[in-house]
């Protein structure tokens, strides 16, 4: 399943509608499809899609709403229960929010999923959910892709195919009737904690690309202990070193970097995305990382060798500089906010794809890219009063 757009409105920290295409808005010459995934005809997906903004402009915010669609998507978790489903809070009364999910199945068909949402008490429920379905035509023009006013519901809340709890989405339904359903893995959660989730063996290559010192890193777990990450047979071993034995996972933090860690797990999960041409969501993805290695993740993802079935990277970061990987703008947000979150598609901003983008981000010629001028005086003018007082 692939997510080709996303429309989301009424939520409480967004000025406005949002909307975020994963598919391309500017043109797909020969060259750039090389490094795309192509769903059917005319329309191509970026395999890698980066989130920029200042310090609180919402770039987290903007992935947890895409994490929470996805969870819609998936439908394998009631949504009182979903990962980041505390990008509703602030809803209330006859408060709706309206998610818009366009997708292409493994049916070959194209798919929209709107999603009203509302809260009674201290829980949310679905108010209204439809799917509605087509095919696909190979000369369709995106505007056509997104129309479905004069498409049949395909199914609907409280049928006999979709009678639910009021907090399950009929993606439920249509998910056990394809055989079909979105895979996503999100890193939100290891933002701040760094510690190693990946509970198997670690590929030489992969440890040798992060610590060229360490010659193998096995983990077996003990099915007799129930909390496998402290009843596991964990191996380290460097070169020319004494073989390391540890139970705890957390252990590895006294012999392992930080960037050695997060590598392992963001390595590891890219891997699996590979496989199953799913979405990975990394918020802060230069934390523990220098720049050569988030650039060579991006590159991964452009990669048809590497990324046959076109999973998608989604991140946020305040490196202008990975910008200049990225030979397109149209997959590139910048995300601002002013009384409200809003995110606009550098597209929209710069027609020209041949500008350096890390120069017109850090220049202001985006707007609301650089911190306020007045903002640095006033802090510099609080730091020298600080240093005479």
């Amino acid at each position: 399943m692939k997510l080709l757009k996303l429309a989301v409105s009424g939520l409480p920290l967004f000025s406005s509608k949002l909307e975020i295409d994963f598919a391309a808005a500017q043109r797909v010459s020969s060259k750039n499809a090389k490094n795309m995934c192509h769903v059917f005809g005319r329309m191509y997906q970026n395999n890698a899609i980066a989130i920029v903004g200042i310090n609180a402009s919402g770039k987290t915010s903007l992935l947890k709403v895409l994490t929470f669609a996805m969870g819609l998507l998936r439908s394998d978790t009631p949504i009182n229960n979903l990962s980041c489903r505390e990008i509703l809070e602030g809803v209330s009364g006859d408060h709706t929010v309206v998610f818009e999910s366009y997708f292409f199945s493994a049916q070959k068909q194209i798919h929209y999923l709107k999603t009203v949402i509302r809260k009674n008490k201290n829980r949310y429920f679905i108010a209204e959910e439809e799917l509605r379905s087509k095919n696909t035509k190979k000369s369709m023009t995106k505007k056509e892709v997104y129309d479905f006013s004069n498409v049949p519901i395909d199914i609907v809340r409280n049928t006999n195919e979709a009678y639910l709890l009021d907090d399950i989405s009929i993606m439920v339904a249509f998910n056990r009737r394809s055989n079909d359903s979105i895979d996503y893995v999100d890193m939100l959660e290891h933002t701040d904690v760094n510690q190693l989730e990946i509970l198997e063996d670690v590929p030489s290559e992969l440890i040798a690309f992060f610590d060229p010192c360490i010659e193998y890193l096995r983990i077996q777990d003990d099915p007799h202990i129930q909390d496998k990450k402290k009843g596991l047979d964990i191996r380290l071993k460097f070169l020319g070193k004494d073989e390391i034995t540890i139970h705890n996972i957390s252990d590895l933090n006294h012999y392992l970097s930080s960037g050695t860690i997060k590598g392992i797990n963001t390595f590891v999960l890219a891997m699996r995305t590979f496989k199953t041409g799913g979405y990975l969501i990394i918020d802060e993805i230069e934390n523990h990382f220098n720049r050569e290695i988030v650039s060579t993740l991006i590159r991964f993802y452009r990669d048809h060798r590497v990324n046959p079935r076109g999973a998608t990277l989604v991140f946020t970061t305040h490196y202008a500089e990975l910008l200049d990987e990225f030979e397109r703008n149209d997959n590139i947000y910048i995300v601002r906010n002013r009384n409200g979150i809003t995110a606009q598609n550098m597209s929209d901003i710069l027609n020209r794809n041949d500008i350096k983008k890390s120069e017109a981000y850090e220049s202001g010629f985006l707007e609301g890219t650089v911190p306020i001028y007045e903002s640095y005086m006033s802090l510099k003018h609080l730091l020298a009063q600080r240093m005479e007082g």
